[in-house]
């Protein structure tokens, strides 16, 4: 199934919304980092928006962008990309392509596969981009290009209103009691950094999540995104709140959401980091995180 974007008559407002920068900090000998982003001046102090552009790395606006871009894409990554209730399809990625396409002013059109297609269909030549939230690997490297990231996946902290923690750093939170889903990369994380803590392992993320309004835990450690979207739900009963900065530890928390090109296709690629940088800096991005992601993650 094809979807064609029309870039020039299909726009998608800009909200006027000071960026908040994400300070990614790389670990550098034993002890972990904990990347903060600043609260934006013109949103409310609770909301932070990401930036993972850097301009003195963005070049020049392309002087002949591409005519076309052809997206592929899967319709089962909520809340990226999917059919809602109606069957439309929605979702940041979704709206993120559009707005590509209406930034470099190039005639788009979204291809939807299986996930596992997505790949074999880019070096056929049925598309010309994959924007379904392919990891880059060292194999995949090898025969794709991918664009700068537009989304990284932290991990946060979750506490109960009204505890009083506010800093989470492993000094802090000696002797406290951190709830995680056992087996995961949150869990090994908490093992090694975090040992001077009491750490309360569970077989399941509601579990582990539970453990918070039982008051068997004093904080609880998991993915972001998720966690953003149960501190907005019915389930979490408006119990909790994220407390410190997002975590992107290397080797932990490190996956990007990227956009994947064939190889040689340096043109298209430059193309999109552009004008992912310019969606930055003009508040688009803003306003489509903010769409998606009402509880920020960051």
């Amino acid at each position: 199934m094809s979807v064609a974007f029309d870039s020039k008559h299909n726009h998608i407002a800009s909200v006027a919304l000071a960026i908040c920068c994400a300070s990614i900090a790389l670990l550098t000998g034993s002890a972990p980092a904990a990347a903060q982003s600043e609260p934006s001046q013109d949103a409310p102090p609770e909301v932070t928006v990401p930036n993972f552009w850097d301009p003195r790395g963005v070049g020049d606006r392309p002087t002949a962008p591409p005519d076309t871009i052809r997206f592929l894409a899967s319709d089962d990554f909520p809340p990226f990309s999917f059919r809602d209730g109606t069957g439309r399809l929605t979702g940041f990625n979704i709206d993120l392509a559009r707005a590509l396409c209406e930034e470099l002013d190039s005639a788009c059109s979204l291809r939807i596969k299986s996930f596992d297609a997505l790949v074999p269909a880019l070096v056929r030549e049925e598309g010309d981009a994959i924007i379904a939230g392919l990891a880059s690997t060292e194999a995949n490297t090898k025969t794709l290009l991918f664009s700068d990231p537009y989304l990284r996946l932290p991990a946060r902290f979750a506490v109960l209103k009204g505890s009083g923690i506010e800093d989470v750093t492993p000094e802090a939170m000696a002797g406290k009691r951190i709830s995680v889903t056992e087996g995961t990369v949150h869990d090994a994380f908490l093992e090694r950094y975090f040992n001077d803590a009491k750490i309360l392992t569970y077989a399941s993320e509601t579990e582990a999540r539970a453990a918070l309004g039982t008051e068997e835990a004093d904080a609880h450690f998991g993915d972001g995104l998720s966690l953003s979207f149960w501190l907005n739900g019915e389930t979490s009963a408006d119990c909790c709140m994220f407390v410190g900065g997002p975590w992107l530890e290397p080797g932990y928390f490190d996956h990007s959401l990227t956009i994947a090109f064939r190889i040689e296709d340096t043109f298209r690629q430059e193309a999109i980091n552009h004008a992912l940088y310019r969606l930055q800096q003009n508040g688009t991005y803003s306003e489509l995180y903010l769409r998606y992601f009402p509880v920020s993650f960051y």
